[in-house]
């Protein structure tokens, strides 16, 4: 008989599924038509064993999340179009799908079709994650415009796209694929959430990319860590970056570490924008090794409690500063003083992982001390109830019953 659960989680468990009678008893027990969520990250899944998990979610009509994480490891590549069929099409016509998550699975931009149908058709999901996928620039141009043919016929039927975040990180997208998802994503309009580290993109994909993404007015998290934004003195990227952040008043988080801001140790005009307050709402600013000096420094220090009120995470590590630099000392004694904090050093990350472990083990200790506590208090409340007993005992006997 088929359980009622909302969530089957096999995450993890190292099971190797390639035939129908591999995973039907992991499927059976639970009842498809009130799943909601389904994790299956940490197993390989076959061709056949696929095709039964494809049959499985057609039934799920009130799926919302399906975590595809990782399942197939040592997998051939032969196998993959047919297993990514199998499954992305039983998802193609769920409306109730919030999230796919397929990161962590080596399709190469050999394997991605697949997924094309589903990312067309399917225009009610908001999240999509495919991190660490290998998808190189052909594989990206390939996604990227299955998700802008989604967008375009969401506009012939009169419709706002529900895309809202995109993660695609570690997957060599490079310069090739940033067109085609800067129009995407200008296309949907619609995402506040976008991570693209790692991804080897240069100066011309990074320009791009700005002026796709300033069409998504509530943008809250931009990820471009590790891509380049300057080229042999060039700084197209920086300014189309900055044009860009004026489009995007909800910004909460920007991570641009590791992006050659600065060749070397002028003032990056993409921060001397968001040194202005243009984002009002700036809560954390990553901005590790990226060539920066004292006069970058400087513009923070001489912001950070007129414009930058609301910023409460910045990170300055792997730059060019000097260890006693007055204007990082300005900046962390402003942060501190509003419960924020500043990461110039590398001392001031193993600060705060001392600081962690500490609440960590206070807080294990309340757990332990918790329920010696509870035994003192049910020892204490025992007792008075004995001496209550006792109590009412020499009572009765010295009442006389007359007669």
């Amino acid at each position: 008989m088929a359980t009622s659960s909302r969530i089957l989680s096999l995450n993890g468990k190292g099971l190797k599924l390639n035939t129908r009678s591999d995973i039907e008893p992991w499927l059976a027990p639970v009842d498809p038509t009130v799943l909601e969520e389904i994790h299956l990250g940490g197993n390989t899944l076959g061709v056949e064993a696929s095709q039964a998990l494809g049959e499985f979610l057609e039934k799920a009509t009130a799926l919302k999340i399906a975590d595809f994480a990782d399942i197939f490891t040592g997998r051939l590549i032969s196998e993959i179009p047919q297993a990514l069929s199998a499954i992305c099409d039983a998802l193609k016509d769920k409306k109730s799908l919030v999230e796919l998550n397929l990161s962590d699975n080596a399709f190469g931009g050999r394997s991605v079709d697949p997924i094309v149908p589903f990312l067309i058709e399917n225009r009610s999901f908001q999240v999509l994650k495919l991190n660490n996928n290998g998808l190189g620039p052909a594989g990206g141009v390939v996604l990227a415009n299955a998700l802008l043919k989604s967008a375009e016929l969401s506009k012939v039927d009169g419709e706002k796209s529900n895309l809202r975040i995109v993660i695609c990180g570690r997957n060599r997208l490079e310069n090739g694929s940033a067109p085609a998802w800067a129009e995407a994503f200008a296309a949907h309009g619609t995402l506040v959430d976008v991570r693209m580290p790692q991804n080897g993109i240069r100066m011309e994909g990074i320009t791009a990319l700005a002026n796709g993404l300033a069409k998504c007015r509530d943008l809250k998290h931009v990820d471009l860590q590790d891509n380049t934004f300057t080229q042999d003195g060039e700084i197209t990227g920086l300014e189309a970056w900055m044009k860009a952040v004026q489009s995007w008043p909800e910004l909460h988080t920007l991570n641009l570490s590791d992006c050659f801001l600065s060749a070397d140790g002028e003032v990056p005009v993409l921060l001397s924008e968001l040194a202005l307050g243009t984002n009002p709402k700036l809560h954390t600013l990553q901005l590790q090794n990226n060539n920066l000096q004292s006069d970058t420094f400087q513009l923070f220090a001489n912001n950070i409690s007129k414009s930058l009120l609301s910023l409460m995470s910045l990170d300055l590590q792997d730059n060019d500063q000097e260890d006693d630099d007055e204007h990082l000392e300005t900046i962390a004694l402003s942060m501190k003083q509003r419960g924020g904090k500043l990461y110039a050093y590398e001392e001031d990350l193993e600060e705060e992982e001392e600081e962690e472990e500490e609440e960590e083990s206070e807080a294990a200790e309340d757990a332990e001390a918790e329920p010696v506590a509870s035994e003192k208090a049910e020892a204490k409340a025992s007792a008075q109830a004995d001496t209550t007993a006792d109590d009412l005992a020499d009572l009765l006997n010295k009442v006389e019953i007359k007669s």
